[in-house]
């Protein structure tokens, strides 16, 4: 073999070992089954790959030429086979198409019988009468991918976002398994352009897909993590919402009540949460929303109960006695840490500064006879009070930006 495809060969398994590498750490780091999926890939079929190159008996010459054959023969195909199942389960299994999944899946398993056949026909001849098996594996190698094009066809038009870029690595694959076996031939007219352009197609295909593999398992790894989401909860902030807010205010209410105490419902709402949406883009509330929600929690404490009412309102109920701080105290710290500005990033990685402007409301009552729903609508009403009041023209006696709206008597 000339050192110049040497060299091309050698800068080829560079990269594919880079790739394992890094499939390996997000094995590691997620230890998922997807990414385990992903790391076999990349082993298996980038093993297949270097084996067709004639690359190991070049810096190697000792080694044996049999087991050589059988590995030419058989490593192919059985890659194509396990690529191809796997690609049904990137594309959704059967749950997302049972057409895909039968061809996808009894596809990969008679290419796997077909591959352990080429094995035994490869152990059972001569050096002399291998081409005509080597041959057989470079077809059988080629349904697997005419299999996969299909596949991936299917999903683009059933709408997989991501089924579309899988289509262009699907093509790299055809045109990486044609220049393979063609080395693997030793086809007369191809010098080393054409094995360059073999390498380089063959790592923009593993490329593509290690890229799509991991995008895809990070996606179904968030699935997995917001469908365990505990139920009641907002999937952003992670506070108590909905009835499962109403829940928790309630038994505020009853506990206070057996002490014959005084509870304080609290509603801070951000008037301009989506403010930012024209300049920053969609999605920036999220980030808006989870700073906001660990702020409201600190100020607050862990004794109380914090929630959301709905994305603008942030609720806090606490009950006083001896031992919880003081209302003014907790309203201090709220207002002073939730109206601090924050800066967020946009998709182009841009970043804005946001200015909370809160509405602060307070009713504080004898929770024997209270209804939560009622004691949260009047909260609320007085915090957009307070707002409506601060946007008006100012005047010498106009409230600040800032300032908590109180009931004017406790609700009894």
């Amino acid at each position: 073999m000339p050192v110049s495809e040497i060299a091309i060969w050698s800068a080829m398994l560079g990269g594919l070992l880079t790739l394992a590498a890094l499939a390996l750490g997000d094995a590691l780091g997620s230890r998922s089954r997807g990414s385990m999926r992903n790391l076999l890939f990349v082993v298996l079929t980038g093993a297949s790959c270097v084996v067709m190159t004639g690359l190991p008996e070049a810096l190697f010459p000792f080694l044996p030429g049999h087991p050589l054959m059988v590995l030419k023969a058989s490593l192919g195909p059985l890659a194509g086979g396990v690529a191809l199942y796997y690609l049904g389960s990137w594309l959704g299994g059967e749950r997302e198409d049972p057409l895909v999944h039968r061809l996808t899946a009894w596809g990969g398993a008679a290419v796997f019988l077909a591959a352990v056949v080429l094995a035994l026909l490869a152990s059972q001849v001569s050096s002399d009468q291998f081409r005509p098996v080597l041959l057989a594996a470079a077809v059988v190698n080629m349904v697997p991918v005419l299999l996969a094009m299909v596949a991936v066809i299917r999903a683009t038009r059933r709408g997989d976002p991501l089924a579309r870029w899988m289509l262009l690595a699907i093509v790299c694959l055809a045109a990486m398994v044609s220049g393979l076996y063609l080395r693997g031939l030793d086809a007369p007219g191809l010098g080393p352009g054409f094995w360059l352009f073999t390498a380089v197609i063959t790592m923009v295909y593993f490329l593509a897909a290690t890229v799509l593999g991991i995008l895809r398992n990070r996606h179904n790894r968030k699935l997995a993590r917001l469908s365990r989401v505990q139920q009641g909860a907002d999937p952003v902030t992670g506070l108590h919402t909905g009835s499962a807010l109403i829940a928790e205010v309630e038994h505020v209410f009853w506990r206070t009540a057996r002490q014959q105490g005084e509870c304080s419902v609290i509603c801070v709402n951000v008037s301009n949460l989506y403010e930012l949406t024209d300049s920053a883009g969609p999605g920036v509330e999220h980030q808006i929303l989870v700073t906001l929600a660990a702020r409201v929690r600190r100020a607050a404490g862990f004794r109380c109960v914090v929630g959301q009412y709905h994305p603008r309102c942030f609720v806090v109920v606490m009950f006083t006695d001896k031992h919880a701080a003081p209302l003014n105290e907790t309203l201090a710290h709220l207002r002073f840490m939730v109206g601090e500005s924050l800066s967020v990033v946009d998709e182009k990685q841009a970043h804005h500064t946001f200015q909370p402007r809160l509405g602060i409301g307070v009713v504080t009552h004898a929770p024997a006879h209270a209804k939560p729903m009622d004691i949260l609508n009047e909260a609320e009403r007085l915090a957009l009070a307070q707002i409506a009041n601060w946007s008006r023209p100012q005047g010498p006696d106009a409230t600040t930006e800032h300032e908590i709206v109180t009931a004017p008597q406790p609700l009894r």
